[in-house]
């Protein structure tokens, strides 16, 4: 659990440094902010799933047109998961949670691995973030996770 915890502390640190180095570069670029839309929402659909609740009405791949509405996202999952992570307990980790996918697929998968999906998934796309900011003659932001831990 102390290493869910932790990884999730660092989630919420990378998350925080994206949204600052995009605003830094004041970019209007599309598909970039749909990427960083796309982790945001991500994040509220599985938190939906662990909550027991239908993940039906997020739509994963909108366009979207301004930072800010993203960055209260990412504030609001936040603040949500620390509640959900302050709750659980370790037995709670093996927990089976059964849910549908966007396409309505039914799945299982226990409360662990959804974590961990969430984590992840945000850093892999965080790497994808950083690399459009390059290609945009943006500074990109060091959002590994050995870097949170030397803070």
């Amino acid at each position: 659990m102390k290493t869910i915890k932790r990884m999730m502390d660092h989630l919420y640190w990378a998350d925080g440094r994206i949204l600052d180095a995009l605003e830094a570069s004041e970019t209007k670029n599309k598909d970039l902010l749909k990427l960083v839309r796309h982790v945001a929402v991500a994040e509220q659909v599985w938190l939906s799933r662990l909550q027991g609740e239908s993940s039906s009405q997020y739509s994963l791949w909108e366009e979207a047109e301004e930072l800010t509405p993203i960055r209260m996202m990412f504030e609001e999952n936040a603040e949500q998961y620390r509640l959900y992570i302050e709750r659980l307990e370790e037995s709670g980790l093996e927990q089976m949670i059964d849910y549908a996918n966007q396409s309505g697929v039914p799945f299982r998968t226990s409360v662990r691995d959804i974590l961990m999906q969430v984590l992840l998934h945000g850093q892999y796309h965080r790497g994808q973030i950083n690399r459009l900011l390059r290609m945009e003659s943006a500074e990109p932001v060091q959002v590994d996770y050995i870097t949170f831990a030397r803070l």
